[in-house]
């Protein structure tokens, strides 16, 4: 195998989303060193050369919103053709059996899932935490090294039970003083900071049905000592609207500032409900949201206002959302989803493919926080997918780049990570694929069973 540590130029791809790197890039130590332009040879000395030829090159593409574990929930019955809030209560009880092992086993399907599709760097929103499951973080940081896929992992919380009002069963829920203490743990073993970082912890309490008042003030408090970000959901569906209207008097984003998460560190999953004047105040506060285009879809939630946001300032990512309301985990399939959606909204001369490509790279990267993602350029990590387009699909096509979301690219031949391989040949080293189906599957099968 090639030695990763030296410089490596990715040569003379088919196309390539950069500028002026027509004949490829340099990566070295991580980091993308040089980009060699048209008629040009690289000027970094003993370069190992990969053959990029056969191969469109995009920056690694950016997961901004997940629940990797509900890959063990997948086309479940008793869920099917529900809205948001019956599909939650139909799902929380299976969720409420998941172990150590199965939560394993989810993880390492969906983040595989993930890599395979050009994704490098995920988000994972996990807040389910029934007994015994108390360090599914530090479940999720080991599968992730395993795999070495980059990844910004947030200590998700519920706290508001059915006893409570809220929507989750008891058995699911912690206590404020334990998510606050297990939070300030996490970040503590696993947060890394810097350019380099490969796993991020942030603090997402699961929305404002599921959490206290006090738990949203005190997580905004903690992560603001701690210095890392927030994610929750919100402005999903009008059944939320109007829980916020009825316990609290006003509308989700008023409820989020009143509590202190108007800021930029916080990222929003699915911001399909905000009025006009609410763009403006989150482009102010330079708070992200991130699109989700299968979810918002299968649930029938409506539809992200995505260039209103854009026009207003917000930036946006691209989120898979969880694989029990996707059914999938793959990114690439979820740049293409959110341009069909998209285009339908606004039109041929408003939204574009490499719009979709935007939102899931340097928007996505603008979500997470690491505007060293996201895009190929001299100084940015060297993070990048790369497709071929030998298959059925793409024969005929006259584009190489708009191919790949034209006619439904969903996997990738080669993923570098922080300048390391981590997808040859469109496989994983190392990953037997088929036992971990056949184990996963066992334990998905166990929890539907009860």
């Amino acid at each position: 195998m090639m030695d990763q540590m030296q410089a490596i130029w990715i040569k003379d791809p088919l196309s390539i989303l950069a500028e002026g790197a027509e004949r490829g890039v340099v990566v070295h130590g991580g980091k993308v060193v040089e980009c060699v332009g048209a008629g040009h040879q690289p000027s970094t000395a003993n370069v190992a050369v990969y053959d990029a030829s056969a191969h469109v090159v995009l920056p690694g593409l950016i997961n901004t919103h997940h629940h990797l574990y509900q890959t063990l929930t997948r086309a479940l019955p008793a869920a099917m053709d529900r809205e948001l809030f019956p599909w939650l209560q139909a799902l929380y009880p299976v969720w409420a059996r998941l172990t150590p092992q199965s939560l394993e086993l989810g993880v390492s399907v969906a983040m595989s899932e993930l890599l395979l599709s050009g994704c490098t760097t995920t988000t994972d929103h996990h807040y389910v935490f029934p007994a015994g499951l108390e360090e599914a973080i530090d479940i999720e940081v080991e599968v992730a090294k395993r795999l070495g896929i980059r990844v910004l992992l947030t200590r998700g919380s519920m706290n508001l039970s059915q006893r409570d009002g809220g929507l989750p069963p008891d058995s699911v829920v912690q206590d404020e003083d334990a998510i606050l203490a297990d939070s300030a743990r996490l970040v503590s073993k696993h947060h890394q900071r810097g350019e380099d970082a490969m796993v991020q912890i942030a603090l997402a309490p699961c929305s404002p049905f599921s959490v206290t008042t006090s738990l949203m003030r005190s997580t905004a408090d903690l992560a603001r000592k701690l210095d890392v970000r927030l994610h929750t959901h919100l402005a999903e569906t009008e059944d939320e609207n109007r829980f916020c209207q009825q316990m609290y008097g006003c509308r989700p984003l008023d409820y989020l500032e009143q509590c202190g998460w108007l800021n930029a560190r916080t990222w929003l999953a699915h911001g399909i409900f905000f009025e006009a004047a609410e763009m403006k105040r989150l482009a102010a506060a330079g708070t992200t949201v991130s699109h989700c285009a299968c979810s918002n879809q299968i649930l029938a939630s409506g539809c992200c206002p995505v260039c209103e946001m854009e026009e207003a300032g917000v930036a946006i990512g691209l989120g898979v959302d969880g694989s029990a309301s996707n059914d999938g985990s793959n990114l690439m399939q979820e740049v293409r989803a959110a341009f069909l959606l998209q285009r339908a909204r606004y039109g041929v001369t408003k939204v574009s493919h490499r719009d979709a490509l935007r939102w899931a790279t340097k928007g996505s990267a603008a979500c997470v926080g690491r505007p060293e993602l996201g895009e190929i350029a001299i100084g940015k990590a060297a993070d990048l997918a790369l497709f071929k387009l030998d298959e059925l699909r793409f024969s005929g096509s006259g584009d190489p780049l708009a191919a790949l979301v034209l006619c439904g690219a969903h996997r990738a031949d080669r993923v570098m990570v922080g300048g390391r391989w981590a997808v040859i040949d469109g496989a994983i080293p190392g990953l037997d694929v088929a036992d971990l189906i056949r184990r996963h599957s066992a334990a998905a099968a166990a929890m539907r069973a009860g």
